[in-house]
């Protein structure tokens, strides 16, 4: 299979990014239990203009990565794995899979219970980190099992944003939201129109996530259907859609995330903190992830190629499908995003958070360890 110049591009920069998170990830929790764990938690508690620091970057950062995922959706849609149904129907199916069996699970353990909410949290999978570990496989790795993974990441990505927006959202402020919409009608216009000077989408973007930040329905969300009436024209290097991905792709990977994953992992692991790991709302984030994903993407991905509604690559093979699966438990950033929107209670999310680090922590070396076993086999033989 050919990569697409984009593609490697893409690839190349979530390699490295999500290399990067895992060393922010432990230079944090690091600094959250030193001796100079009061002030560096204090830091990012601080407030500022009537929000902490950390609620500024998951609410306000966070968007420009959600925007950046839409920009990479419109596409693999348009041009990429998701333009061809045939294509597109095996990560999609793997991807339904992955987010129904692991949200099952949790519900499973928690339903009727006051973390029912929780659900969404183990349907995540952190695509830096997931592309970063099986970077580390080099060469041998089929370059139809980059391209699975990521789609199945990208189209993971959809449908944790489509949870936040559907369930995620307590109360609606219907002026608001009226006015954000009526704003991306009239940048859908400028659209229309083939107005390409990017200025105008990015000073509607901004009042547009303004007016969504206040209509009760997450401000992140903008970022998704912002992306959407940036001009992509014939998707080539000079469309205003290929400029803005391709300048976000770094800041995001380099800046926004690593940012993210320091404010957020800032956690103080007191001496009982096993003790949360007893709750079922922790065991059902452990399952979900480490069990649940990799059991629904082989599931599912069965179903579909049995039924006849995909195809498996000729150089992929079933064991590939399960691997992929195990690197899709590391949730992460996506789950922790969905814990800070699901619950309220600090000693909860701390739990939680905990609970995501070490499924993720799992998922990752079993993945690894797995693939690479697999590989070598294929290599050999």
């Amino acid at each position: 299979m050919k990569l697409t110049k984009t593609f490697k591009a893409f690839f190349e920069n979530e390699k490295s990014g999500g290399l990067l998170l895992l060393f922010v990830t432990v230079i944090s929790l690091w600094a959250a239990n030193s001796s100079y764990s009061a002030g560096y938690i204090a830091f990012w508690e601080k407030d500022l203009g009537g929000h902490s620091i950390t609620h500024w970057i998951n609410d306000g950062l966070m968007t420009i990565f959600f925007l950046l995922i839409g920009l990479e959706l419109e596409r693999e849609i348009y041009h990429g794995e998701l333009s061809n149904i045939k294509n597109a129907s095996l990560p999609i199916m793997a991807a339904f899979g992955g987010m129904l069996i692991p949200a099952a699970t949790f519900l499973a353990l928690n339903f009727g219970t006051s973390t029912q909410n929780g659900a969404g949290i183990p349907m995540a999978t952190d695509i830096a980190f997931a592309i970063g570990i099986l970077s580390l496989l080099g060469d041998k790795v089929p370059a139809s099992l980059k391209v699975f993974l990521t789609a199945l990441a990208v189209i993971d990505d959809l449908g944790a944003i489509i949870v936040i927006a559907a369930f995620y959202t307590t109360s609606i402020g219907f002026v608001n939201l009226a006015i954000a919409l009526g704003i991306w009608v009239f940048l859908f216009v400028l659209n229309r129109m083939k107005v390409y000077n990017l200025i105008p989408y990015l000073i509607g973007g901004v009042i547009m996530w303004y007016f969504m930040l206040n209509s009760g329905v997450h401000a992140t969300i903008t970022g998704v259907i912002l992306a959407f009436v940036i001009p992509f024209g014939d998707g080539g290097e000079k469309s205003t859609s290929y400029k803005l991905q391709h300048f976000l792709h770094q800041p995001v990977a380099f800046f926004i995330l690593p940012l993210f994953a320091i404010a957020n992992t800032c956690i103080a692991i007191e001496s009982n903190w096993h003790i949360g790991l007893n709750h079922p709302n922790a065991f059902g984030i452990i399952l979900g992830l480490v069990i649940g994903k990799p059991l629904g993407i082989l599931l599912f991905s069965s179903i579909g190629v049995s039924a006849g509604l995909c195809a498996l690559p000729k150089n992929l093979k079933w064991a590939h499908i399960l691997g992929a699966g195990m690197l899709g438990g590391i949730g992460f950033t996506m789950s922790i995003f969905i814990t800070l929107l699901a619950f309220k209670d600090p000693e909860i999310i701390v739990f939680s958070k905990i609970a995501i680090i070490i499924a993720s922590i799992i998922s990752g070396i079993t993945g690894f360890v797995y693939l690479r076993y697999i590989l070598t086999i294929n290599k050999n033989t």
